[in-house]
């Protein structure tokens, strides 16, 4: 099966689709006149979107009397009206779709997601069990369930198979492995050995599974004290530096995402790229990559502490805490993650947060095998953030990643490292206090 490719569209479109379905002998909703309800669900562009959107009047149908009106926005648009309606207290919202790692605690700490805890419970079939541990961490705020995960991603390491199999190199099972492969394959002279994110922010989140696996964090448990400047945090930090700085490619630049990165591997100028999961496409498809058939998959390498890569839901379903249809609303919720839908979603390349679509062969079927089984690891082992967890996410992401600029540079290190764990340490008191 052809997938479709997995990108968040921002473009300044916001589309509204009334839908409805009466039939007789079903469901009758009521709390409107005449037994009528309108359901009002924000979601954002996504191939997500695109595939369960069409399927809401099968929820109608079950639901006499209940019209689901959706507000389709570009990613800019959705945080835009979420924190103008949000704030002013809107019951205009009843079910929305929203980024647990990049706003997830200050909506959650604003009270504008509804504690789902005795939801998520309620039906055994619904099955709140077979959610991935790593997303429903990142959904879970002080202990109360506020989202349901619906999309995630792991970090995977992807390779050139022909390069490897040429040099007689293993496939990297640790980080120490990937480091010695690199700087042989670069030391070859024809390609680079590594490349991944070098931008300030952007880098953040793929470095984070290096910390993770070298056995450090961004903070302690409870965020009072930053920890960036931890043996393991300084390890990940220099050792990312030198994957891409010494074996990456000739003066690569230090602002690059992954669509550089990925353009770099997917030219056949890099032997190892580490990144998203759903990136795959960009370097396994023809019409995307010159090394389309040469793309192997692979769990992230482990380091002191194991491979702990970030499997994190990058959307979630909430509901309005101040909706005054929340039963509807998780009925909704509910339908939308059920185990069949979800099933048909990841079908169709939207990998997911059930653990029963993973170890369904049907579910992987579209899905390359290696990758499909790096995921799956991943899955199990993987933590459920990439950044840090807190309020103003973007401010720390620069201060975090600053070191990883240093380090691919050549600079002083240990100096970038005390002046982030200065800075990251301000940021925390100040948002403490």
């Amino acid at each position: 099966m052809k997938h479709r490719s997995i990108k968040v569209v921002t473009a300044a479109v916001a589309v509204t689709v009334l839908t409805g379905g009466l039939l007789a002998g079903c469901t009758t909703a009521e709390g409107e006149e005449g037994g009528k309800q309108t359901l009002r669900v924000t979601l954002a562009n996504h191939v997500w979107t695109d595939i369960v959107k069409d399927k809401i009047s099968d929820f109608e149908a079950d639901h006499e009397g209940v019209t689901v009106e959706v507000t389709q926005l570009g990613e800019d648009q959705l945080s835009d009206q979420y924190n103008v309606k949000l704030n002013a207290g809107t019951d205009e919202i009843d079910v929305m779709m929203y980024r647990p790692l990049q706003e997830g605690k200050l909506f959650a700490q604003n009270g504008y997601l509804a504690d789902l805890s005795d939801y998520v419970t309620r039906d055994a079939a619904w099955d709140w069990n077979d959610f991935q541990e790593g997303p429903v961490e990142a959904t879970t705020y002080e202990g109360s369930v506020v989202g349901v995960p619906i999309i995630t991603e792991q970090q995977v390491l992807y390779y050139r198979t022909d390069v490897l199999e040429k040099l007689g190199i293993a496939v990297p099972k640790t980080l120490d492995e990937l480091e010695a492969a690199a700087k042989q394959i670069k030391e070859q002279g024809e390609i680079a050995g590594y490349v991944g994110r070098t931008g300030v922010s952007a880098a953040v989140t793929q470095w984070s599974s290096f910390l993770f696996s070298e056995g450090g964090d961004f903070a302690n448990k409870d965020y009072t004290k930053a920890t960036l400047d931890t043996p393991a945090a300084k390890e990940a930090y220099e050792l990312y530096g030198r994957l891409i700085g010494q074996y990456g490619p000739a003066n690569v630049s230090t602002d690059m995402s992954w669509p550089d990165a990925a353009a770099l591997f997917a030219q056949g100028q890099v032997a190892f790229y580490s990144d998203a999961s759903s990136l795959y496409q960009n370097l396994a498809l023809e019409e995307n990559s010159t090394v389309w058939d040469k793309v192997g998959y692979a769990p992230f390498p482990a380091g002191p502490a194991g491979s702990v890569p970030y499997n994190v839901p990058s959307w979630a379903l909430g509901i309005n805490n101040d909706s005054n249809k929340k039963d509807l609303a998780f009925d909704f919720v509910e339908w939308l993650t059920s185990p069949e839908l979800t099933l048909e979603v990841q079908e169709a390349g939207v990998p997911a947060a059930r653990t029963s679509v993973w170890d369904n062969p049907a579910g992987t079927a579209s899905f390359p095998p290696q990758l499909a089984e790096a995921i799956a690891i991943g899955a199990k082992t993987g933590v459920g953030y990439d950044r840090p967890r807190v309020i103003s996410v973007a401010e720390a992401r620069e201060i975090v990643g600053a070191p990883i600029v240093v380090a691919i540079t050549g600079g002083d290190v240990d100096a970038a490292i005390k002046k982030a764990q200065a800075d990251f340490q301000a940021f925390l008191d100040d948002e403490n206090d």
